[in-house]
């Protein structure tokens, strides 16, 4: 089926071409392998010596449709939540990513409007065999992967 400009400029002609199996059933923002820098670890060598992490951070949302009218106001800006991750990497020191994992999750699981939630830390650096070693946490009623 092929639409015209009209259509889809339109959102009431495309209401009831969606077949009910396509219907959408979750909505998430995703935050891929943000690069950060932070003071982690717990060997000698790691203690002062700021590391990179990879944080990815998928919240699934309450809300499925987009905001009315297409209106920016009404949508999640990203940039709150990269401006979490990164004040919580720069924080403080850190002895294992598992601490910061669970104060991310913690922060990101208080916003309104998230049904569920996963935050990943990636050390891509620390074995030059190995793409990385890290932790990921998720609520339950994620959806598939």
């Amino acid at each position: 089926m092929t639409l015209d400009q009209q259509t889809i400029a339109s959102d009431s002609a495309l209401v009831g071409l969606v077949p009910r199996a396509l219907a959408v059933r979750e909505a998430r923002i995703l935050i891929d392998s943000l690069e950060v820098m932070a003071d982690i670890g717990f060997h000698n060598f790691e203690v002062g010596s700021p590391q990179r992490l990879l944080i990815t951070v998928e919240l699934w949302l309450d809300q499925l449709e987009p905001p009315a009218g297409d209106d920016p106001g009404r949508a999640w800006d990203y940039d709150i939540v990269v401006s979490e991750i990164r004040a919580l990497a720069a924080a403080r020191r850190y002895n294992l990513q598992e601490t910061l994992v669970h104060l991310l999750y913690q922060r990101l699981a208080a916003f309104g409007g998230v049904r569920a939630l996963r935050v990943r830390s990636i050390k891509p650096d620390v074995y030059p065999d190995v793409a990385g070693v890290g932790i990921e946490i998720a609520s339950a009623g994620i959806g598939s992967t």
